[in-house]
């Protein structure tokens, strides 16, 4: 009853019916659309639970444990930006990076320091801008796309961060930029009246979060220009 290997499905991709044991999507091409009798299970289970329910969820699990991980420094009286922040240790074993961690050949944490987060205000900010963004970048360039933006933005805007000089960085705002920039590279393919709208709306969001980022202390802004970069690259690769 699990699984289904004959009769008709729809496809994981497009949406439209074809045959579970079909070896192509007769609609979209996709190879092997029955996923071997479990596509309907997988349709079901990440209609729910989506690439930015996933990343929402990571993030907050890990700035849990991260807080967890070192309750002392975390409670320490600091300012109003720097509720429940962190300590520097703590960040380090769960995946830090920065030129330091660079340096002694840590090269995953390009993708680890993604979804850690300096304070509580920082991952407020960020989780609120990717489920902002995620929906809008996935309905573009659908569900697969936007693993792949994001992913590549984030480590793309630390790539930058750490050949710069960058000693210590963590958060998801170089992935968000990211989504800005790929949503800003199909407004400009799109064109017309609706692709001038939404290069407008989105570009003119980058530009006054990548302004308001210098009036911040402790912003990593060359994260953000390098996920912007990565974004827009990436979505004009992917479209």
């Amino acid at each position: 009853m699990f699984r289904k290997t004959t009769g008709s499905i729809l496809c994981p991709s497009c949406g439209r019916l074809t045959n579970a044991d079909a070896p192509v999507c007769l609609v979209c091409g996709r190879k092997r659309p029955g996923m071997w009798g479990f596509a309907g299970p997988l349709r079901t289970l990440f209609r729910v639970w989506n690439f930015t329910n996933g990343v929402t969820a990571a993030c907050i699990a890990l700035y849990v444990m991260s807080l967890v991980f070192d309750p002392g420094a975390a409670l320490r009286p600091r300012g109003v930006f720097d509720v429940f922040s962190p300590s520097l240790r703590a960040l380090d074993v769960l995946g830090m990076t920065g030129s330091f961690a660079w340096a002694q050949g840590r090269w995953w944490t390009l993708f680890t320091a993604i979804y850690l987060h300096g304070s509580l205000l920082h991952i407020l900010f960020n989780v609120l801008w990717i489920r902002q963004l995620g929906p809008a970048v996935e309905e573009i360039y659908g569900p697969a796309r936007l693993v792949v933006i994001f992913t590549v933005s984030g480590v793309a805007g630390f790539a930058v961060s750490n050949f710069i000089g960058v000693s210590f960085t963590i958060g998801a705002s170089g992935s968000i930029f990211g989504l800005l920039g790929a949503i800003v590279a199909f407004g400009r393919k799109r064109g017309g009246v609706f692709g001038r709208l939404v290069l407008r709306q989105y570009g003119q969001w980058a530009l006054v979060l990548f302004v308001f980022g210098f009036f911040m202390a402790g912003v990593n802004n060359w994260a953000h220009a390098g996920g912007f970069v990565g974004g827009f690259l990436a979505g004009l690769a992917l479209s």
